[in-house]
C-alpha cells in the first residue's frame, strides 16, 4: 500500500496585504480549520486576485476536503501562472496520479525535478507512482534517491519497502518497513505493509499482530481487511468474518474485501445475506471493481465471463499488464517440462497426478518439478522424488529466482498446478519462467493473465462455444482432463457403520465436500431428501466447529432432526476411500462440484450424482460421470437432481444397476491414466512446435485417443 503522496504549501512567500491574507489562509490550512482558509481565498478571488498562491492554496484544500477533481483543475489553473514552480508540479503529479492518470503524473514530476532536482518529496512521490505502475525497479532507484538526500524520509522507506515486495524480496522489504516506522512510529502505511509481507513470508501469526498495530493506529478498512486474511490463514474462520466486517463498515469498497468476505462466510457455513452478498459480488466484479481474489468466485453464483473479469482485474492490479520477455526456446533432443506446485506431498493434487509423472517418456521429455511447498517426510512425497528427473525444492527462494533457475535449466513449458489456490505463487509465472506457460489441474478456471498462455481442459468442462470466457487458449484432450492414480489404496480391512457414527440401518446420503461448497439452496434440496427418506442420514466432511454448528442448526430450520446429519472426521486415504461403501450415494454440490472427492467416491465405486453447471468448476464431476459412461447421473438443474436422487434412494435395484459399470469403469477414462498422458504430451508437443515456429499460441483441439 502507497502513501497518499504528500500536499503541501511554501510558506517563504513575500507579505504585503495580500500576502498577509495568503499566510493567514495557509496558517488557517495547517491548523487543519479548511473551511476559514478557502473562505480567505475565495475572498481574494472574487476580488480578482488570482495569482498562483491563491489558486495553488485552493487546490491544496480542496484536496483536503477530497475533492481530487477540482483540486486538480485550480493547481493547474494555478501553474499558469508559474509554470515552473516545482512544488505546484509536485502537487500536480500527485493530484493526476490520484485521478489515475499516470503519464500526466509522470510528466508532472518530470518537470518538477528538472525544477528542483534534490527534493526528496518529489522522488517519494514519484516512487509511489512507479510502484502503482509496477515499473519496481525504477521505484526502487527513485525512492533510493530520494533517501540518499534524507535518509530518515518515512514515505521513501515505505516506497522502497513496497518496490521490494513487488520485486518478491519480502524480507528486504520489512527491513525497510521498519526503517520507516523508526523514522515514524505512527506511519499506517509502512504498519500495514510491514503486515502484508508478513503474509507474504506465511507468517500469519506476527502478520496478525501488525495488523492490529496498524489498525490501532487507524482503523482503516486495509488494517481490518488484512487481520481478516490472517485469521483466515490461521483457520480461525468465524473471526475472519467478523474482522471482514469490520472492514467492510469502515470501507465496503476496499480492495479484494467483498469476495474475501463472502468465501470466510461460506468456509462457516453462515448464509445470513446470501443473496444480497451473492447479488453485490456480481455487481462489483461486472462493474470492472477489483472486489475479490479470484478463487472465491468458483464457488459462488458467478458467471464464467465475471469469473474471467475478476482474475483479469486482480492479476492487473497485482502485476500489471507488462511482463518479463520469456526466453527464446531452443530445438533439444527433448522437451523440457517443469511442473510448479506447493502440494508435492501428500495432497489431493499429488493423490491425482503422480503416476502421470511417473509415465511420462522419459525418451521425448525432461521432467522437473519446483515444489515451494513444506516439505512432508510422507511416502507420497518419496514417491514423487522418484517420479522426477529433479525435484528442487524452491521454497526459500524468491519467485524471481525461482523464475530464473528455471531459465536456466531450458524449461520449454512451465506447468502451473496451483493457479489461484491456497499458497499459490504466480510470480513465478509473471516473471516468465519458460517460453510456454500452461494452467493445469490446481485451479478450475482462467487465470486472465497475459503470461498464462494456455489452459489444458476437456470438452466437458470448457466446451468450445465458453473459449471467450477464458483469457488463456485452450489446449483440449479427448477425455476427462483430471488424471486418476490407478495405486490409490483402498483399506483391506472392513469397518462397520457404527464406526463411522452411521445407523445401522436406513439409506445414506454422503456429501464429502469442502463446506465453502455448500450453497442453501443445494442444502435445502438435501433435506427435502432427508424429509422424504425416512430413516436416512446425511454423511458430511467435517470441515470446522463452526461450519458443523452452523448446519446443524441451518437443519433445524429447515424441520430436519440435527441428528441426521452425521460428519466424518478426516482420515488417511485409504481409509477415506473404505468407508465409502458405508454410502448409497454421492450428493455433489453446485455451482462449484465435487473434484477429487468425485474421483475418489467413483473409484470406491460410490455413485455420482451431479447437476449441470455453466462454469470450469461447476462441470468437472460431469466430465468424470461422462467419461466413465455414467451420463445418466448428470442433472439437468437442481429439480432434476432432487427428483433423481429420490428415485435412487427409493428405488435400491436402480443404484444396483450401476455397480457393475462402476466396477468396469475403473479401466477406463478417467482412471486410463497412460491414455491421458499420451493426450497431454501431444498438447505439448503441439505448444512447443508452435513456439518455435514462432507462432503465437492458439486453441488446440482434442486428439484421438
Amino acid at each position: 500500500m502507497g502513501d497518499s503522496d504528500a500536499m503541501s504549501v511554501d510558506p517563504s512567500r513575500p507579505s504585503d496585504k495580500r500576502r498577509l491574507a495568503c499566510d493567514q489562509a495557509r496558517a488557517l490550512y495547517q491548523a487543519g480549520r479548511l473551511g476559514e482558509a478557502r473562505e480567505i481565498l475565495e475572498g481574494l478571488r472574487a476580488a480578482g486576485d488570482m495569482d498562483f498562491d491563491v489558486l495553488h492554496l485552493l487546490g491544496v484544500i480542496a484536496a483536503g476536503r477530497g475533492d481530487i477533481a477540482q483540486a486538480e483543475s485550480l493547481v493547474r489553473q494555478a501553474l499558469s501562472h508559474a509554470p515552473g514552480h516545482a512544488e505546484g508540479l509536485r502537487n500536480h503529479g500527485a493530484l493526476l496520479r490520484g485521478l489515475g492518470r499516470a503519464d500526466e503524473a509522470l510528466a508532472a514530476y518530470g518537470l518538477s525535478l528538472k525544477a528542483h532536482p534534490d527534493a526528496p518529496d518529489t522522488h517519494a512521490n514519484l516512487a509511489n507512482l512507479l510502484n502503482d505502475l509496477h515499473r519496481s525497479e525504477a521505484a526502487l532507484a527513485a525512492a533510493d534517491r530520494a533517501l540518499v538526500l534524507s535518509p530518515a524520509h518515512a514515505q521513501a522507506l515505505n516506497a522502497r519497502g513496497n518496490a521490494l515486495r513487488d520485486l518478491g524480496r519480502p524480507l528486504d522489504a520489512i527491513a525497510a518497513y521498519e526503517a520507516a516506522l523508526a523514522a515514524r512510529p505512527d506511519h499506517f502505511e509502512a504498519q500495514a505493509n510491514r503486515a502484508a509481507s508478513l503474509m507474504d513470508l506465511g507468517r500469519p501469526g506476527a502478520a496478525l499482530e501488525g495488523y492490529g498495530r496498524a489498525a490501532a493506529l487507524a482503523p482503516r478498512a486495509v488494517a481490518l481487511a488484512g487481520r481478516g486474511n490472517a485469521l483466515a490463514a490461521l483457520g480461525r474462520w468465524t473471526e475472519a468474518v467478523q474482522a471482514y466486517d469490520a472492514a467492510f463498515a469502515a470501507d465496503p469498497n476496499e480492495p479484494f474485501l467483498a469476495g474475501a468476505r463472502l468465501h470466510a462466510k461460506m468456509k462457516v457455513c453462515d448464509w445470513s445475506r446470501w443473496d444480497a452478498d451473492t447479488a453485490d459480488l456480481a455487481a462489483r466484479i461486472e462493474a470492472g471493481a477489483p472486489a475479490t481474489v479470484p478463487f472465491p468466485t468458483l464457488a459462488a453464483p458467478v458467471p464464467a465471463a465475471l469469473q474471467r473479469r475478476a482474475a483479469e482485474t486482480y492479476v492487473r492490479r497485482l502485476f500489471g499488464e507488462d511482463g518479463r520477455a520469456p526466453r527464446t526456446p531452443g530445438p533439444d533432443a527433448r522437451i523440457r517440462i517443469g511442473y510448479f506446485s506447493g502440494d508435492l506431498h501428500a495432497h489431493a493434487t499429488a493423490y491425482l497426478a503422480a503416476e502421470l509423472f511417473e509415465l511420462h517418456d522419459r525418451e521425448a521429455f525432461e521432467v522437473t518439478a519446483f515444489s515451494f511447498g513444506p516439505e512432508s517426510p510422507d511416502p507420497m512425497r518419496g514417491r514423487l522424488r522418484a517420479a522426477f528427473e529433479r525435484f528442487i525444492d524452491v521454497r526459500p527462494l524468491q519467485d524471481l529466482a525461482i523464475a530464473d533457475m528455471a531459465r536456466e535449466l531450458r524449461i520449454d513449458i512451465a506447468v502451473d498446478l496451483k493457479g489461484f489456490t491456497t499458497g499459490s505463487r504466480p510470480g513465478i509465472f509473471a516473471q516468465r519462467a519458460a517460453p510456454i506457460q500452461v494452467s493445469w489441474l490446481g485451479y478450475p478456471g482462467t487465470m486472465g493473465a497475459p503470461f498464462i498462455d494456455y489452459l489444458v481442459a476437456d470438452p466437458v468442462v470448457v466446451p468450445p462455444s465458453d473459449v471467450d470466457h477464458y483469457r488463456e487458449k485452450l489446449a483440449w484432450v479427448a477425455g476427462c482432463y483430471q488424471p486418476n492414480d490407478r495405486r490409490r489404496e483402498i483399506a483391506p480391512i472392513p469397518t462397520r457403520r457404527a464406526d463411522h457414527g452411521l445407523p445401522e440401518a436406513g439409506f445414506v446420503f454422503a456429501a464429502f465436500n469442502n463446506a465453502f461448497k455448500i450453497t442453501p439452496q443445494v442444502f435445502a434440496v438435501w433435506m427435502r431428501l432427508l424429509q422424504a427418506t425416512p430413516g436416512s442420514v446425511l454423511w458430511l466432511f467435517e470441515d470446522g466447529g463452526a461450519a458443523v454448528n452452523n448446519l446443524l442448526r441451518e437443519a433445524a430450520a429447515r424441520g430436519v432432526d440435527p441428528d441426521r446429519l452425521v460428519f466424518a472426521q478426516k482420515a488417511a486415504l485409504p481409509v477415506h476411500l473404505e468407508r465409502h461403501r458405508h454410502a448409497g450415494l454421492f450428493l455433489d454440490t453446485a455451482p462449484y462440484n465435487a473434484h477429487t472427492t468425485a474421483s475418489d467416491a467413483l473409484w470406491a465405486g460410490l455413485p455420482v450424482l451431479t447437476v449441470g453447471g455453466e462454469t470450469f468448476a461447476a462441470r468437472v464431476a460431469e466430465s468424470l460421470l461422462r467419461a466413465q459412461g455414467l451420463g445418466e447421473l448428470v442433472a439437468p438443474d437442481l429439480a432434476g437432481y432432487e427428483r433423481l436422487a429420490m428415485a435412487l434412494a427409493r428405488e435400491p435395484e436402480k443404484l444396483a444397476k450401476l455397480g457393475p459399470a462402476l466396477a468396469a469403469a475403473r479401466s477406463q477414462a478417467p482412471f486410463d491414466t497412460p491414455a491421458l498422458t499420451r493426450d497431454l504430451e501431444r498438447l505439448y508437443r503441439t505448444m512447443h512446435a508452435r513456439r518455435l515456429a514462432g507462432l503465437r499460441p492458439d486453441h488446440i483441439p482434442p486428439g484421438a485417443r
